[in-house]
């Protein structure tokens, strides 16, 4: 089945044409710069290389069908007609407690998205606006939701509630949710591929690395707890996100300099985390150049990105009663070999041995980078969210 998987931002549309029966990936790229006058399309060419279709003032209509001509572009084309695309997989970032699982996009499961809106204003509506382009282009094509919180609703009471007064997750919705769950549930899976094990026996730990990042305990295949919680603001140390912090310091600063919500918001999402503690980037790769200069700063953050990753690691292999595999994927976590090694480096205490040659080599493949002897494994495994959303959209098409 070719299904045409789109991930719609408020800027930007990603998209990947992948054929199920095989998984080969057909066409990828994607449309960025959308409502501004300098926007395009970016594609990618049979040789591997990127190509670029200047497109100019376009809405997300303009972008899905700019998206659909390329793939049927007689000369660049991957397909002859809209016609051969069978069926459209999104990724939709909230589905709070409505959805547990991947759902066929009906108009009442809409409405149940747009009643998100408030959990994700950055994101859900963006999702909705794909979903209606596709719908007007495309007519009668089936459409499928893929949830980032879908995959840690399994995640217990005592995970997912916060200490607040109890009125707040009632009328409010007011819980841990979780994101990244398509790339958790993706890893957690193939990993016990490649090993070979049966993931309904295993304790996996699913470190979700890159500019944005998230851990994820995964006890026989179900999630049971994740460092992201309302939004994706809250866990880890990432690119501009702050992660964990001292709700009272927040209170404090807001008092202190007059702030209000909205600057908190922009404060605590886009320079905050490794950009606003080293004041040169929110890129890992530039974070270790300057380290290598002798930034101080520098080196503080990184040590405090990494420090948090080896501590929620910590803290779910005690909540888990132990780990039997630990993930690294992600951009970050699939490519930033000294990164993983300074991470697995004080959790030997409870059995992790690096292969230091194996992983000074490994940038972007499935590869075990533990010893032999090692009682816990550690694996590198890149995620692929695309082939997750085509998975779960050929499965629910076909049993609708």
């Amino acid at each position: 089945m070719k299904i045409l998987v789109l991930n719609c931002g408020s800027s930007s549309v990603k998209y990947k044409l992948i054929d199920t029966a095989d998984d080969n990936v057909l066409a990828e790229g994607g449309v960025e710069k959308i409502g501004l006058p300098d926007g395009f399309l970016k594609y990618k060419l049979d040789d591997g290389s990127k190509a670029i279709r200047e497109l100019g003032l376009v809405d997300h209509k303009g972008a899905v069908k700019a998206v659909l001509d390329i793939l049927t572009d007689p000369e660049l084309g991957c397909i002859k007609s809209y016609d051969e695309i069978q069926a459209v997989g999104h990724r939709i970032v909230h589905g709070a407690e409505k959805f547990s699982k991947s759902v066929l996009l009906t108009d009442e499961v809409l409405q149940q998205v747009k009643d998100c809106y408030d959990l994700a204003p950055l994101h859900n509506p963006a999702n909705v606006v794909g979903v209606e382009a596709v719908e007007e282009i495309l007519p009668g094509v089936p459409q499928v939701g893929v949830f980032d919180t879908a995959f840690h609703q399994t995640m217990p009471a005592k995970s997912y509630m916060y200490a607040l007064p109890y009125k707040f997750y009632k009328e409010d919705g007011v819980r841990r949710y979780g994101f990244h769950g398509t790339s958790h549930r993706y890893v957690s899976q193939r990993v016990c591929e490649i090993l070979g094990v049966d993931i309904t026996k295993q304790k996996i730990i699913t470190c979700h690395v890159g500019n944005g990042g998230s851990i994820t305990a995964v006890l026989y295949g179900k999630s049971v707890d994740t460092s992201m919680g309302l939004t994706p603001t809250e866990g880890l140390v990432m690119g501009t996100r702050v992660g964990d912090v001292d709700p009272g310091a927040l209170v404090y600063i807001m008092k202190k300099h007059h702030i209000d919500a909205d600057q908190l918001q922009k404060i605590i999402n886009k320079e905050s985390g490794v950009l606003g503690v080293t004041g040169v980037s929110s890129d890992m790769r530039d974070l270790e150049n300057a380290v290598k200069a002798g930034d101080e700063r520098a080196k503080l953050a990184l040590e405090m990105y990494e420090q948090r990753i080896v501590k929620f690691i910590g803290a779910y292999a005690a909540e888990m009663g132990g780990v039997d595999i630990i993930v690294f994927t992600g951009g970050v976590g699939e490519n930033q070999t000294g990164l993983r090694a300074d991470v697995c480096r004080p959790l030997a205490f409870m059995g992790v041995m690096l292969d230091e040659n194996v992983n000074a080599v490994t940038r972007g493949t499935e590869t075990e980078i533990s010893t032999p002897d090692s009682k816990v494994k550690v694996v590198v495994v890149p995620t692929d969210e695309e082939l997750m959303i085509a998975r779960d959209t050929e499965q629910i098409v076909n049993h609708a």
